[in-house]
């Protein structure tokens, strides 16, 4: 049951939008983070107010600190000590979320992911139907135009939202399926995967193309992960940046001019660093300088000898 428990905590903290607080989990949900994995992430919130560490019903103000420690004042309890564990607080990584429910749905890779408004994404196409991603229904129903904004001619829409309270059936009229995020997915080997609408088990995930496989890069070297220094997810790499990392990494840190790396990437650049410039324009954009990023955080060079070297592929496999 822990596997369910984290999916449906995954789905109120998606549903609620904000940090909750470690102490207001209930058993069930507390026992269930270790399946969470990388869904969730430690946060902070306002250190002014904490839940009763006694009771867990009220919300209480926080007041003291240094060496006599905090406390609150409970409106049931009264004066109640307060240690750092009763405001350690807990996030949903909803780029994760997205990622994942992309995946489950065999959304291509090259269809980013738009926001469109507050709560609101496309994430992309499943089999030529536009893909929304909402964290009410309700306001979809108060704002068909963003239906409107990615309709097709001949494609039906499909809209994924967490299960409002009262809501039965098909919400939406002909040419918008609802996909109810907590009966239609679930956690699926370390993953999410899609369930059929006739209740059949979930199918297998489809692999991610952006696990690591060789150190922090991909399979085919056009991802490249960072999570210590890069908070944005996955780097998505051109071919010919993949390539300079590619052959980088067959020489298994070894340093190597330009030349030689050039040479075995395929490239007509003089210096591997060519590729992984910033156009102006692309400036402040992690999807255009998480490339440049990478290869600066990799690579090491020695500039008076004109070697290049990759210490992370130190020990590879041929």
């Amino acid at each position: 049951m822990a596997t369910h428990d984290a999916w449906a905590l995954v789905c109120r903290l998606f549903a609620g939008g904000t940090p909750i607080l470690r102490a207001a989990l209930s058993p069930r949900e507390s026992a269930a983070l270790p399946a969470l994995g990388q869904a969730v992430k430690p946060t902070t919130l306002d250190q002014r107010f904490v839940l009763c560490p006694y009771c867990h019903q009220h919300r209480a103000q926080v007041w003291g600190g240094g060496r006599r420690g905090c406390s609150c004042q409970c409106p049931e309890c009264g004066p109640v000590a307060v240690a750092a564990d009763d405001m350690a607080a807990l996030a949903l990584d909803e780029d994760w979320l997205r990622r994942k429910l992309r995946l489950a749905l065999s959304i291509e890779s090259r269809d980013g992911i738009d926001a469109l408004g507050d709560g609101v994404w496309r994430l992309g196409d499943s089999r030529c139907s536009p893909v929304l991603l909402a964290r009410d229904l309700i306001r979809l129903w108060r704002e068909p135009a963003l239906l409107e904004r990615v309709r097709v001619t001949g494609g039906a829409i499909r809209v994924i939202t967490p299960k409002p309270r009262e809501t039965r059936g098909a919400p939406f009229g002909p040419g918008v399926e609802w996909l109810a995020l907590e009966d239609r997915f679930a956690f699926y080997g370390g993953g999410i995967s899609f369930i059929g609408a006739t209740g059949e088990p979930p199918a297998a995930q489809a692999s991610d193309p952006t696990t690591p496989v060789h150190g922090p890069f991909s399979a085919d070297f056009r991802w490249v992960t960072l999570p210590e220094v890069w908070p944005h997810g996955a780097i998505r790499l051109t071919k010919a940046q993949a390539a300079v990392f590619d052959a980088l990494w067959s020489f298994k840190g070894e340093p190597r001019t330009a030349e030689q790396i050039m040479r075995r990437a395929g490239l007509d650049s003089d210096k591997p660093i060519e590729v992984f410039k910033v156009k102006p324009r692309d400036k402040g954009k992690p999807e255009a300088e998480g490339p440049l990023f990478a290869y600066r955080e990799l690579v090491v060079t020695q500039k008076r000898a004109g070697l290049y070297s990759m210490p992370c592929a130190s020990g590879a496999l041929a």
